[in-house]
């Protein structure tokens, strides 16, 4: 009797790569004429120095001193002058995105183009099996606003999701614009996988955004993947990943992001720090995604800060070795000087900042306690350090060591001077690293929502730039004004991104 044969059932294979759109897109409308013109009275950026401590005793050498540098950005001029922006926003449309999901991404989009004024543009991708640029760059006129709002309301999902093509196209809307406003951005929201880019040659997990502008991601509910858009938002400049857990959450989203990127005041701004004396020496700057460099045998550091929001704050410890003197006196340790572009005006303002020096007393004094302002950026240094520690360990599984090493991280906060004084941060970066041990409890809750909350977390204090988390119960990730389940105090957020929360909280109101 012969064997019956063994039916083949064929493996599933990945999708194949499809083509997408080709056409060029320098079909950008051009800018209002007097669009260049306009000049604004901006305010200085403030530099700000703060030793470790005001004093060293003559006879001590310290390896690693800290200076905390830090810089704000003006607040917008009175009358409102602002630099007029080129959005563009790449929205997943994929079969995954139907029924209510994409109507709150459509009334999202729809409240972001009421937001633009007539200078701005903004152009539309949409992705799903192929990527189509639906609406080209355009300015937010009367007719533009509502030509912008028709080809919103016309997307409809279906289809797998190819966002590594989505991307790049993307990027050529703004790489291929004929005419250029000063502040280019992406927004880009997804709530899947990759289908077709994903494990080949890296896929989309390895796909980096042409560094022309910030590309701020949004993932969208649990299904997407963090470790993807974390990826394209952390390798572009100033970009921020958001974990929009809860769907309603997603015009806030857009909103708090809108509000930063519409109050940009300065550009390309660079930090210069010069030793002061021949034996003080620039060890290292923990600068987090900001480029950072010490040359010239430790005689000068450089950090790369870019674009500013209206009144935002980032802050840098620059770590020093002072030397032992034979007698008392002062040791000068810095010089300061600061570089940037007024983004309306397009002028360069150069500044020379601060000179940094301390006392080298002969015996003890009280000026040689730490300066807690220096402890509270320790502090958030390490939560950021352990926050990514623990990530990896999950990712490998090791989900009881994640949470040793989270727990560990919040009693050294607490220990630490800044926490033992109650220091509104301290308070901040513990809950925050509570929140992500509870979500690294089992493969389950991590696979589910930790790793996003992980990944956002990283992203917004390597940045020190506000992003959106945790079903809206968090704006931010350290600093100034992201909630916790504790109270009003928010991370890295700025007044321009808060009033745009609270238009979009006020609009959703009115709509019910």
């Amino acid at each position: 009797m012969q064997p019956k044969p063994q039916s083949h059932v064929p493996r599933p294979q990945p999708p194949r790569p499809v083509v997408v759109e080709t056409i060029r897109f320098s079909d950008d409308e051009p800018l209002p004429p007097n669009a260049a013109a306009a000049a604004a009275a901006l305010q200085n950026v403030v530099v700000k120095t703060v030793p470790e401590r005001q004093a060293v005793t003559s006879s001590e050498s310290v390896s690693q001193f800290a200076v905390l540098v830090g810089v704000r950005a003006p607040p917008l001029p009175e009358i409102h002058q602002r630099a007029p922006i080129d959005l563009v926003a790449v929205l997943d449309v994929s079969g995954s995105m139907h029924f209510s999901k994409l109507s709150l991404v459509k009334r999202a989009v729809e409240f972001v183009i009421d937001n633009l004024a007539s200078s701005d543009r903004l152009s539309i991708v949409s992705f799903s099996t192929l990527a189509h640029r639906i609406f080209p760059l355009r300015r937010m006129t009367d007719q533009g606003r509502e030509d912008a709002k028709r080809a919103v309301n016309s997307l409809s999902a279906d289809g797998a999701t190819n966002i590594a093509e989505a991307l790049k196209m993307g990027a050529r809307v703004l790489e291929e614009r004929r005419h250029r406003n000063p502040v280019p951005s992406v927004i880009f929201l997804s709530d899947g996988n990759d289908s077709y880019n994903f494990g080949r040659d890296g896929g989309a997990r390895a796909f980096r955004f042409p560094s022309v502008c910030p590309v701020h991601a949004f993932g969208f509910g649990t299904d997407h993947d963090p470790a993807m858009m974390h990826a394209v938002a952390d390798s572009s400049p100033g970009g921020t990943f958001s974990f929009i857990e809860s769907y309603e959450a997603v015009q806030d989203a857009f909103a708090s992001c809108l509000g930063g990127i519409l109050s940009v005041v300065t550009q390309e701004l660079r930090l210069t720090l010069t030793s002061a004396s021949p034996l003080v020496e620039i060890k290292s700057i923990p600068s987090g995604s900001y480029a950072s460099e010490v040359s010239d045998h430790g005689s000068r550091g450089t950090v790369e800060v870019g674009d500013l929001y209206a009144d935002e704050e980032k802050q840098f410890l620059v770590n020093l070795s002072v030397p032992a003197l034979i007698n008392g006196g002062n040791t000068s340790l810095l010089d300061v000087a600061c570089s940037y572009k007024n983004a309306v005006s397009n002028e360069t303002v150069n500044l020379h900042c601060d000179h940094v020096e301390i006392l080298r007393p002969t015996g003890p004094t009280d000026a040689t306690l730490v300066n807690l302002e220096v402890d509270r950026q320790r502090n958030r240094l390490s939560a950021a350090d352990r926050i990514a520690e623990a990530q990896r360990m999950a990712d490998a599984g090791d989900f009881t060591g994640a949470r040793n090493v989270l727990s560990n991280g919040r009693s050294a906060i607490r220990a630490s001077a800044s926490g033992q004084a109650g220091d509104e941060l301290a308070v901040f970066l513990e809950e925050e690293m509570r929140e992500t041990e509870e979500r690294m409890g089992n493969r389950g809750s991590y696979e589910r929502t930790g790793r996003a909350f992980a990944l956002a977390n990283m992203n917004s204090h390597a940045w020190q730039r506000a992003n959106t988390r945790s079903g809206g119960r968090r704006m931010g990730g350290a600093a100034r004004g992201g909630c916790g389940r504790g109270g009003g105090f928010r991370a890295y957020v700025t007044p321009q991104m808060t009033n745009m929360v609270t238009k979009s909280q006020q609009h959703s109101k009115t709509q019910k």
